[in-house]
């Protein structure tokens, strides 16, 4: 269900070729920076999320242009539905979000963070 071995030379692959948005958020998600573990190109059944974070059962997807597509837009209800179903919140960023305001973006996943955690703990 996680982590897939069978693609975990996909998973890879997209790590070594991240695109650039989703390499400017890394540097802000890596290292518990926000107070919580991420990882990147995490595997949860088909899917592969950009940035995963176990502990809170959030992911944060970056959209690029290949998302204003409208096939790939009904996939990712798709993916967004079979999340949901497996109890993990998605939020998602548009890559000029990011090059426009990293620090907003940040703020936004970090609020996000701190209300999973207070739904999630005892």
């Amino acid at each position: 269900m996680y982590n897939d071995s069978l693609k975990k030379q996909l998973r890879r692959k997209l790590r070594k070729e991240m695109p650039k948005g989703e390499q400017i958020l890394w540097q802000k998600l890596r290292r518990k920076q926000l107070g919580y573990k991420f990882w990147r190109q995490y595997g949860v059944g088909e899917y592969i999320i950009d940035f995963y974070c176990p502990q809170l059962r959030l992911a944060v997807e970056v959209d690029g242009i290949t998302h204003e597509d409208p096939q790939n837009i009904s996939k990712d209800k798709e993916r967004a539905l079979f999340l949901h179903q497996k109890g993990i919140v998605v939020i998602r960023f548009n890559s000029k979000e990011i090059f426009k305001g990293i620090e907003g973006v940040c703020e936004k996943i970090y609020f996000e963070c701190k209300k999973r955690n207070e739904n999630i703990s005892p």
